[in-house]
């Protein structure tokens, strides 16, 4: 068994144009104090990281890793949640994700996914300059408004759907193998890729991909009433990240799993901040830890009610406290008869 390392913290949900959130050397230096390892830097915000130049220049590669290090962290990951969801949009969220792309590209849907393909790619050797082995994104979604249909799908779209994902996803994942990288898919309601059935039907089109994997968040799972613990059961083998996020599901005789419309406080499923939710977070550590998970445990931070830097706060102490030691020792040693081959053939009368 192996020890999950961290409290590590996505930095998504903090970057500000304020102090001191507004660049990397800042933000890195509160998340330090507040007791954080590691960051996960989110790749499309200019006041952390400029991802094609991290790519094609080790030395600034460098200098950010060294930015990070001089706070007492690390990089765990990066992260191109925002451009993964280009890879693949339906016509239908055209203009609603253009702001994840360049002005230029505005309402283009074929050049948001071109330029989001390459910034996966850069992605890919940006990780590599960094010395990480995993990333995080999205997956894109062309299914994704029929994932409740009515009128019903016709039939072969949801083969034809996993097709083109595959087929645009492919070379990424490619690209991934060759610097050593594994691509770990959020899988998130709103993404093709939302369970453990639709990551199946994925990894089947693109046989097997050993690239492609699974960052592990629980608390979509919990809004989705879908059994997380069996999930680590089912696919720890693919399982190369985790965001400790909490979230709470409680329905009404009004309104369930959809949310009737509502804002965040008022649905009945929303995200928390750590603790405040119904993840049993426990069992998580401990099958994780079970399995052999090697990596970070990152914070991000979601909550409909706490203020971030409260969440981050109390986050820290939190994951620290749910990180297993694991050991080296069965607890019954000190009972242990000791043994040889001869001796266990005795026992058996044999």
């Amino acid at each position: 068994m192996k020890t999950i390392k961290g409290p590590a913290i996505f930095l998504a949900q903090f970057a500000d144009d304020k102090a001191p959130f507004n660049n990397l050397k800042n933000i890195c230096q509160w998340m330090s104090k507040a007791g954080y390892k590691g960051v996960q830097i989110p790749s499309w915000d200019a006041r952390m990281i400029d991802l094609q130049k991290a790519a094609e220049s080790k030395t600034y590669a460098d200098e950010i890793k060294g930015i990070v290090n001089e706070t007492g962290m690390e990089i765990s990951e990066l992260s191109t949640h925002l451009q993964g969801q280009l890879v693949a949009t339906h016509p239908a969220y055209n203009e609603l994700f253009d702001a994840f792309a360049p002005a230029s590209l505005a309402g283009d849907l074929k050049g948001k996914s071109e330029w989001a393909t390459q910034q996966l790619k850069f992605a890919a050797k940006a990780s590599a300059n960094l010395g990480l082995n995993a990333h995080a994104t999205f997956s894109g979604a062309l299914m994704w408004h029929t994932v409740y249909p009515w009128p019903q799908r016709p039939a072969g779209l949801v083969n034809t759907g996993f097709t083109e994902l595959a087929k645009r996803w492919t070379p990424i994942l490619d690209t991934f193998d060759q610097y050593g990288v594994d691509v770990c898919y959020e899988l998130h309601p709103g993404e093709d890729l939302h369970d453990g059935i639709t990551f199946e039907m994925f990894l089947e089109k693109v046989n097997n991909h050993k690239r492609a994997n699974i960052l592990y968040d629980p608390s979509h799972f919990v809004l989705q009433c879908l059994d997380y613990l069996q999930f680590i059961d089912f696919y720890h083998d693919r399982i190369k990240m985790f965001h400790v996020k909490d979230a709470e599901f409680n329905p009404t005789g009004k309104q369930g799993v959809y949310g009737g419309f509502q804002g965040w406080v008022d649905r009945a499923g929303r995200f928390r901040s750590l603790g405040d939710g119904q993840v049993d977070f426990s069992g998580i550590f401990s099958k994780l830890a079970q399995y052999n998970y090697d990596g970070w445990a990152v914070l991000e931070w979601e909550c409909a009610i706490k203020h971030p830097e409260q969440g981050a706060l109390e986050g820290a102490p939190f994951i620290q406290d749910h990180i297993i030691r694991v050991t080296e020792k069965a607890f019954d040693d000190f009972a242990s008869a000791g043994a040889d081959e001869a001796f266990n053939k005795k026992i058996l009368g044999i």
